[in-house]
């Protein structure tokens, strides 16, 4: 059985189990799991950064989403490709993951069921996923969550790419399948605008504005867009202008949750490593990346 072991276990996260629940604790208490009135969220999507920029965001909506879900037996998630090159999306089929809050098992029949059932879709060699973080960052929340219950996660490295939506609808059919039988929680993993001059984007110069124009422009743009389920305009979205790394990830899980019954993405919380810099550290920076927490239902 093969164990991918945590890659950014030190740098992004903690990398000892009691300072990976310390942190996570403290998550919940800084941004508390919402009330959003539905008790039926088929989704979410979260950012990908290092827990002190973004953790307690993604932790809000994961928690948010396991709130109206009575029992969850598997996490299928979308993630962004940063390191490895890839036209298809990457599901990583079988084995476990080790994080410092221990081992998670793949759910190797969601996976065998999926990957048969998409055509194009490859299983993901060990290296590809080696350095990647985009999705290895949410697996310790999900395992805080779920200290009580053996939960599963299926992992999917996935491309902007013209097929998203039907990677997406093929993974409806499956969860349908399984209806009855398994409770599965879709993730997007994507962080928004990486705006200033580290990321040679600086399209309305730099400073406090051009931070607030990546934030509450070129973020907002792509956040309505999921808002509406409109999961066919997202990829071209981030392909435009910039507004989004995991877009592929999010356009599967748009078209995922729309097949599944919802009708609409709400926004839980929405700030920039930029805003977080100057309230945490009191320092000024030049460069942004937006982050947002989102449900569907």
């Amino acid at each position: 059985m093969s164990i991918r072991q945590a890659a950014v276990a030190g740098r992004f996260y903690d990398d000892n189990e009691d300072a990976c629940v310390d942190s996570i604790a403290q998550m919940l208490k800084d941004r508390p799991v919402q009330d959003t009135g539905s008790g039926n969220i088929l989704g979410a999507m979260v950012p990908h950064a290092g827990w002190a920029f973004s953790g307690d965001i993604a932790m809000q909506a994961i928690a948010t989403a396991k709130k109206s879900m009575d029992e969850i037996d598997t996490y299928l998630i979308f993630g962004a490709i940063h390191v490895c090159r890839s036209d298809v999306a990457l599901i990583y089929d079988s084995g476990q993951w080790q994080t410092p809050l221990g081992l998670i098992d793949i759910d190797a029949d969601f996976a065998k069921a999926f990957l048969e059932a998409t055509e194009g879709m490859m299983i993901s060699h060990l290296d590809m996923h080696e350095r990647e973080h985009s999705i290895e960052v949410e697996v310790p929340l999900i395992q805080y969550l779920h200290q009580e219950k053996h939960v599963k996660i299926v992992p999917v490295m996935i491309p902007p790419m013209v097929n998203n939506g039907l990677v997406g609808r093929k993974a409806a059919e499956v969860i349908l399948k399984y209806q009855g039988k398994k409770n599965v929680m879709i993730l997007a993993s994507t962080d928004l605008t990486h705006y200033g001059p580290s990321y040679h984007f600086t399209t309305m110069g730099t400073g406090d504005k051009a931070n607030a124009w990546a934030k509450e422009t070129n973020d907002m743009f792509f956040i309505n867009l999921v808002k509406q389920l409109a999961g066919d305009s997202v990829v071209a979205s981030a392909n435009n202008y910039n507004n989004a790394c995991g877009a592929g990830a999010v356009a599967a899980t748009i078209a995922a949750v729309k097949a599944l019954g919802a009708t609409k993405g709400e926004l839980l919380t929405h700030t920039t490593s930029a805003e977080i810099m100057a309230q945490k550290y009191s320092q000024k920076s030049e460069d942004s990346v937006g982050y947002a927490g989102m449900v569907f239902y």
